[in-house]
């Protein structure tokens, strides 16, 4: 496991440390990152082994899904199915802290999405996330760097202590300090446009809810 430090006001280190990411991720390779939200899980999301090994990394049931992050609508579109009026509300969300479950595409495994047909999407408010996705082509996972079940880490030292008690390892932490954030990405089921659905409130109680879809969807 290589540990390296990410400084998101250095470009010149925003640069060094996406392109190590890509060449991890290229190989197959799991990398513990820094999100717009909280530390996540990062894989190719077209490697189905790779896939594999985050759930063995993470002691995940199989039966849960992961979710993912695209670049931008072009690469949400290669991986979900996004009408006109889809899109439109998608715009308003992203990019932010917001996942959007949509029907998947044929390309996205059902290891990934637990053999259903829906899989959970986000355009991330990322320095390096956006430099990383200049330098690969392909959709990344996004679940959260911990062990199943467990709270969210807030520092690399203790996702790297829970890891090795754990027992398997990632093969490269990306450290960028103690996030200023670390709540998780709202969850919105938006299969159905019309009747979008709240599955995780992250940074909008159930109290806003009415008014944050009417912000966004109206």
């Amino acid at each position: 496991m290589k540990e390296i430090r990410l400084d998101e006001n250095n470009p010149e280190t925003i640069e060094a440390v996406a392109e190590k990411s890509r060449e991890v991720l290229e190989t197959g390779g799991v990398i513990v990152f820094p999100t717009d939200t909280i530390y996540g899980l990062g894989v190719n999301a077209f490697d189905e082994n790779a896939i594999s090994r985050i759930y063995k990394i993470k002691k995940r049931n199989q039966n849960k899904p992961i979710s993912i992050l695209v670049r931008d609508m072009e690469m949400a579109k290669r991986v979900a199915c996004i009408d006109s009026r889809a899109e439109v509300i998608l715009n308003r969300f992203w990019p932010g802290p917001v996942t959007v479950i949509l029907r998947k595409k044929d390309k996205i495994s059902y290891v990934l999405t637990a053999d259903t047909e829906n899989i959970a999407v986000r355009i991330p408010d990322s320095k390096f996330i956006k430099k990383l996705f200049e330098k690969i082509d392909f959709p990344i996972t996004a679940t959260s760097a911990n062990i199943s079940g467990e709270e969210n880490s807030l520092s690399v030292s203790e996702i790297k202590e829970k890891f090795a008690e754990a027992g398997i390892l990632p093969d490269l932490i990306i450290d960028a300090g103690a996030l200023e954030d670390p709540t998780p990405s709202v969850i919105i089921n938006l299969t159905d446009v019309s009747h979008p659905k709240l599955v995780r409130m992250g940074s909008v109680g159930k109290d806003k809810f009415e008014d944050f879809l009417r912000k966004f969807i109206g």
